[in-house]
């Protein structure tokens, strides 16, 4: 874009010389100029002609001064970068100029070779500042789109570093946490839209708090569903013992947001949480023109399985042997082996417990029972109807009371 110049002064035949003097660069579309007689014209142009680079002012003129002017440039949040001309010798001026943010100052009579070298250099010096302008509003284009994803420091860190750069698309190994909420269709027909908007504004809110301070990356929210992947896109080596203690404390913020929301008459429902490890394609799959990371591949699809199970489990959360195996200090009870839709293997699986109901005796006593059915020992049915009679609260225990007064046997589940 061709450089705009403002020239601001009250002498009749300034405009004539400067036309003479920069014919040539106005010619080949160097530089264009424009004029003003004293400050009020120049704010009145500044105001119909934003793009304006630069203004080279006098200090002596009419309704308002060159002095006056320069306040108000500098008070403008589009600061132009201007230079003021004084009288030689002029000091005071001069100083009081500089003083208020003029970049520069010629003396009359104006030397015009002195006058070129100022403007080239003044323009330079725009261009600066218009390029740090731009790399911040990119940064900060950056940031924001990051800041979707991943945690504060993080989203800084990436957006510092450089487009594109730790987050391209690779395969990595990753645990990866699945939520979803239960009945969440018929609340989205039952509630107003306001109040829908509301709730789940609150609720994501709150869940994507809980992830970031685990240091989770946030790769989509669809409604009510959230996916979250870590050791990605950085290196997290203990990634399957912060996707545990993440869902830990989903699974608290999630119950606590329901009983408020109880209290409240709404029937939010609950939250289920499933979580898998291993190979997937992460990166950003948003084109050039948007920003999405996310990730794709089999690993995914069984951390969204394995919360789908918790469904006919009665579980809220549900994990692999992969996650359980590589946990530090991993502390639930096994599932089963679990027949995932899609998958003709079964995947051992496992509930993760908090410190006080993995210390509980019933723990003890659903553990001898698991042992039992994986055995095929008949005394399993039993076994489970003694811990189902004293923790009748105990949904995967009744699940597997109900498996076994129906017929079946071993700890392989077979999943809607």
């Amino acid at each position: 874009m061709t450089p705009t110049i403002l020239f601001v002064d009250d002498e009749p035949d300034l405009e004539a010389l400067v036309l003479q003097k920069f014919r040539r660069q106005i010619r080949d579309g160097l530089v264009a100029i424009m004029f003003a007689r004293d400050g009020l014209e120049a704010l009145e142009s500044l105001e119909q002609n934003p793009h304006v680079d630069m203004v080279v002012s006098d200090i002596n003129m009419p309704r308002m001064d060159g002095l006056s002017l320069l306040q108000k440039l500098q008070e403008a949040e589009d600061k132009k970068s201007t230079i003021i001309v004084s009288a030689y010798g002029d000091m005071s001026n001069i100083r009081t100029a500089m003083n208020r943010g003029a970049f520069d100052f010629l003396t009359k009579p104006i030397d015009f070779a002195d006058l070129e070298t100022t403007i080239e250099k003044t323009l330079r010096h725009v261009q600066m500042l218009r390029d740090v302008r731009l790399r911040q509003a990119e940064a900060e284009r950056a940031h924001a789109a990051l800041s979707r994803h991943f945690s504060p420091e993080l989203a800084k860190r990436l957006a510092a570093s450089g487009e594109g750069e730790g987050i391209e698309v690779q395969w990595r190994d990753v645990a990866v946490i699945f939520t979803d909420i239960t009945g969440f269709t018929s609340l989205v027909e039952s509630a107003a839209p306001e109040t829908l908007g509301a709730l789940l504004n609150e609720y994501v809110g709150g869940m994507t708090e809980v992830i970031f301070a685990h240091e989770g990356t946030v790769a989509k929210i669809i409604g009510d569903a959230i996916h979250v992947l870590f050791n990605a896109p950085g290196d997290q080596p203990d990634y399957a013992t912060r996707a545990v203690a993440c869902a830990h404390d989903l699974d608290r913020w999630a119950q606590d947001f329901c009983e408020r929301q109880k209290a409240r008459g709404v029937n939010f429902g609950t939250t289920r949480i499933g979580i898998h490890a291993g190979a997937a394609l992460v990166g950003n799959f948003g084109g050039n023109r948007f920003f999405d990371y996310t990730a794709y591949g089999d690993t995914i699809n069984i951390a969204a399985r394995l919360e789908a199970a918790n469904k006919q489990l009665g579980t809220r959360i549900c994990v692999s042997s992969s996650v359980a195996e590589a946990a530090s200090n991993f502390q639930g009870r096994p599932v089963g082996d679990l027949m995932l839709r899609g998958r003709s293997e079964p995947l051992r699986a496992f509930e993760p417990l908090p410190q006080d109901k993995f210390d509980a005796p019933a723990t003890e006593q659903y553990a001898e029972a698991f042992a039992k059915m994986e055995t095929g020992d008949a005394a399993a049915m039993p076994a489970f109807a003694s811990l189902v009679g004293t923790h009748a609260d105990d949904p995967l225990a009744n699940f597997h009371l109900r498996r076994l007064l129906n017929g079946a046997k071993g700890i392989r589940i077979q999943l809607d």
